[in-house]
């Protein structure tokens, strides 16, 4: 019963995310809110902003004063109201501050929600897996309300009735917030006194190793390609392919299907292929996956295949970076680390993508009303971008053997703990 309340706890956590994020930025350009690309840059940005915020203070500062069901009830209720209140809102001021409320109290609750799994499941290592596969299921669930609210809708008026995902996700979120309140009491953990922002500086230290700061800079660069996906594929799907618009969402979730088998098979890659080999192909993913984009946009049937290379891209390079940091850092280090590239894969990476990918618009042509007439120079950046990455990775990234035999300057910290170099 309990794991069955996590794995519905994790359904709606993402739905929420899942509902807005693959269509966000064709209403944003469009009418009737018409924002301008730094407009709409910034409302993108809202969540990375959140992010940063929830790395720095708001995740570590609630950690530890508050008891996780309760921040979570109380940041779902405020989240929740600013998605509503989103459906009705036109004007790029109010816009951008209702998204960046709801952004910083729904961007925490991705690591509380972990918090509360990892505290009342018994075998982590077993059962995280499948209660955190919940939020696939969510994200995949979130594609269908708009595809029944456009059914019978005009193409030209398709746009107007995406405001429609605000409304529901932000139902969702509140019923989420009184669903929290019935969650087992999660109390504050106790800290050391160390600030939070200090320890996350102090894991920048392990860039000093030479595979560290080689996955760092690929993390980052994979992450800002990831966010492209996000940007471009809806107005690419109905204004080149030719996708009614009700499709779109539930072809865009076509890789979360698919990420939940390469997830269960992501072991037997890892043990067969490497973890090197492994990654890179996560890359590559997106490099195929744009490069059809770019080159057969007149292949209907391959370009909506083509996105079942999502859960390779997720499960064979972000989950497996994961992973990696559970193998090979130090426990003293390993939910440092984490944070560090979560900052790059949610915080970062988005950010700089939200900034750099809307701009090659330019490359395209346009026709009259500005809109883009053929996307294959939109989507060669990003797969150019994503070849160069993997190309860092394959001739640069050394595995070590094992933490304390590869990694230099490792000492113990006399609980038979072994930490990475002295300044650690």
């Amino acid at each position: 019963m309990l794991k069955t309340r996590l794995f519905v706890l994790m359904v709606l956590q993402l739905f929420i995310w899942g509902a807005w994020l693959p269509v966000i930025f064709g209403y944003l350009g469009n009418a009737p809110l018409s924002f301008e690309p730094w407009q709409q840059s910034w409302v993108l940005n809202a969540f990375a902003i959140g992010s940063f915020a929830a790395m720095f203070f708001s995740t570590p500062f609630a950690d530890r004063l508050f008891s996780a069901e309760k921040f979570l009830a109380v940041s779902h209720l405020i989240g929740g109201a600013s998605l509503l209140a989103l459906t009705w809102v036109t004007d790029f001021p109010t816009f951008f501050t209702l998204m960046l409320i709801h952004c910083l109290a729904y961007v925490p609750t991705l690591s509380i929600a972990n918090t509360v799994a990892f505290t009342h499941i018994t075998d982590a290592k077993g059962e995280f897996g499948l209660v955190r596969m919940g939020g696939t299921v969510g994200w995949i669930l979130a594609s269908w309300p708009l595809f029944f609210i456009l059914q019978g809708v005009a193409e030209e008026n398709a746009m107007a009735y995406k405001a429609n995902v605000f409304l529901y996700a932000g139902v969702v979120e509140i019923v989420l917030a009184a669903f929290c309140l019935t969650l087992p009491n999660t109390p504050p953990r106790k800290g050391d006194g160390t600030q939070p922002f200090l320890l996350f500086l102090e894991s920048f230290k392990l860039l000093k190793h030479p595979f560290i700061a080689v996955l760092f800079v690929v993390t980052f660069i994979d992450a800002a390609v990831h966010q492209c996906f996000f940007i471009w594929t809806d107005g690419f799907l109905r204004d080149r392919v030719g996708i009614e618009a009700k499709w779109i969402m539930p072809i865009m979730s076509i890789g979360q299907i698919a990420e939940i088998g390469t997830m269960a098979v992501l072991g037997f890659f890892l043990k067969n292929l490497g973890w090197k080999l492994t990654m890179t192909f996560g890359i590559l993913g997106h490099f195929v996956r744009f490069g059809v984009f770019a080159l057969m946009p007149d292949n209907a049937p391959v370009v909506i295949a083509i996105n079942v290379l999502h859960g390779i891209c997720y499960a064979f390079f972000f989950a497996t970076v994961y992973i990696f940091v559970d193998e090979f850092f130090p426990k003293s280090m390993r939910s440092t680390a984490q944070g560090m590239f979560n900052f790059l894969i949610f915080g970062m990476g988005p950010f700089v993508g939200n900034i750099v990918w809307p701009m090659t618009k330019d490359l395209a042509p346009l026709d009259a009303k500005g809109n883009i007439l053929d996307y294959q120079n939109v989507f060669l950046a990003p797969a150019g971008t994503a070849l160069v990455a993997a190309a860092i990775l394959f001739i640069f990234f050394r595995v070590p053997d094992r933490y304390g035999h590869e990694l230099p300057a490792t000492r113990h910290n006399g609980e038979g703990d072994e930490i990475l170099g002295k300044s650690v």
